[in-house]
């Protein structure tokens, strides 16, 4: 746009501030209140998942390679097999436990999903002791050690974070801790201790909101509308899961994660657990497009002051509809690469396409993909309304534009008198229209309030060249 964003914004007038503290505060307080209410007060069931085997780190130093024997006639009448390779053995280096220091042999990995090692290598160990003979042991490769990539690529992402955003990258990576502790501390171990997991998931997510939306872009009205926006859009996308949830009986049992969890938490509501899992997916892209629609409002009205608070909310809902359009793309795409595999097993299932699409595993994610992008739209036009209400008040409120004129006129091109905008010479509504999308995008002929088809070659008298460098700023 064409404003000048290193110009301080005009502050909010004391009424409008104070409209937006009777509102934003008691809900946060609010919010508060529901989370102690509903903050875990013990761990929850215990789970007797048996003795952990130990793991032991570990670096390849040799790795040798055999022949495969054959393995025995199978009980169909099959002749002789060779067994799936590679075949082998492994010298470890074990670094940590009782045997640190030493070397050990372990079998080369096979089966699904196998690591494959080389010399060098960084792995983890397994320690198996045999039930009849404790003293008997065998170690195993397990994984490959992934700790110090994954530091290594924490380090690159929050450098670049805080290389291209700054101190607003700071507080970006701020939030990002706010929300993982959030998840760790109430979220989950609420959920785990056998709460209810909507309401945890509703209040944990406002929780998130309000932390991370005023601590990445500060206390300001234009952060206040878009709390407001995401934790409206956020109430309604919980109204649209329950419905939709309950209209096509999903159980919540739909991924194999579900049932396993079902096996050794039998105390947790998986369907209120999927209709959480829609609400805390949901926040992120909802407080991307609350935060994008407060902020062209009031850089829209900051360019142009003249601009009534419908034309506000018809520039911006512009804004916000393309903002949309590929941001229903990008949930949709989302959901499909979390699900790659079922929907592979999906393809090379034999029954009818309707059939498939009606199974609880991909009703399942369309239901999560469809209120989404409900919860998605329904923000747009509230946020935008809610910004388009609060600037119009505040420069109201305010009574002069930034240039100390009022917002229904501006300079005339001779004798510096006020020309309504929608009155300008040349006239017509069209060419209204091009001086104003002219003075927003930063002060053309048509701002200056020429016709369009007859400005002067030279800049009007008291306002030197461009070429000058001393142009005023907005």
């Amino acid at each position: 746009m064409g404003a000048d964003h290193n110009r301080p914004a005009p502050p909010t007038p004391p009424g409008v501030r104070r409209v937006l503290v009777a509102t934003v505060v008691p809900l946060f307080v609010l919010t508060v209140i529901a989370a102690v209410v509903l903050w875990p007060r013990d761990g929850g069931p215990e789970v007797d998942g048996g003795s952990p085997v130990p793991r032991y780190h570990g670096t390849v130093t040799r790795v040798v390679t055999e022949e495969c024997p054959p393995q025995p006639e199978t009980p169909e009448g099959g002749g002789p097999g060779v067994a799936d390779g590679p075949c082998g053995t492994v010298t470890v280096r074990v670094e940590q436990g009782p045997d640190a220091g030493q070397q050990v042999e372990t079998p080369i990995p096979t089966g699904p999903g196998a690591p494959t090692v080389a010399v060098d290598d960084r792995i983890v160990l397994v320690k198996l002791t045999d039930p009849a003979d404790p003293a008997a042991s065998t170690y195993n490769i397990a994984e490959h050690q992934r700790g110090a990539p994954l530091i290594w690529l924490a380090v690159v992402f929050a450098l670049a974070i805080v290389a291209f955003g700054r101190w607003r990258g700071v507080a970006a990576l701020a939030g990002l801790a706010a929300t993982f502790a959030i998840l760790l501390t109430f979220v989950l171990p609420g959920i785990g201790a056998g709460g209810s997991p909507l309401p945890i998931a509703v209040v944990g997510s406002a929780l998130i909101m309000f932390v991370v939306l005023y601590l990445t872009h500060g206390v300001t009205a234009q952060t206040s509308v878009a709390v407001l926006g995401t934790l409206g859009s956020l109430v309604l996308t919980g109204l649209l899961g329950t419905l939709a949830t309950a209209a096509t009986h999903l159980t919540g049992y739909g991924s194999e994660d579900a049932t396993t969890l079902s096996m050794f938490r039998g105390d947790v509501d998986l369907h209120g657990l999927l209709l959480a899992g829609i609400i805390i997916g949901s926040l992120g892209v909802l407080d991307d497009v609350t935060v994008t629609q407060a902020a062209t409002v009031t850089e829209l009205a900051h360019a142009n002051p003249g601009l009534s608070r419908l034309q506000l909310y018809r520039a911006a809902t512009r804004v916000g509809r393309a903002h949309i359009a590929s941001t229903v793309n990008t949930i949709v795409l989302a959901y499909a690469g979390a699900s790659l595999p079922l929907l592979l097993l999906l393809t090379a299932d034999s029954r009818p396409v309707t059939e498939i699409l009606t199974s609880e595993f991909l009703a399942q994610e369309i239901v999560r993909s469809a209120v989404a992008t409900l919860g998605l739209i329904a923000a747009v036009p509230l946020t935008t309304g809610l910004a388009a209400v609060v600037t119009a008040a505040g420069r109201t409120a305010a009574g002069h534009t930034a240039e100390g004129h009022t917002a229904a006129s501006r300079p005339g091109p001779t004798d510096g008198g006020d020309v309504p905008a929608a009155r300008t010479p040349g006239g017509g509504r069209r060419t209204a229209d091009r001086n104003l999308a002219l003075e927003a995008l930063g002060g053309g002929r048509a701002a200056e309030g020429f016709p369009d088809d007859h400005a002067p070659t030279h800049p009007p008298a008291g306002r030197p060249h461009r070429e000058g460098g001393t142009d005023t700023a907005w």
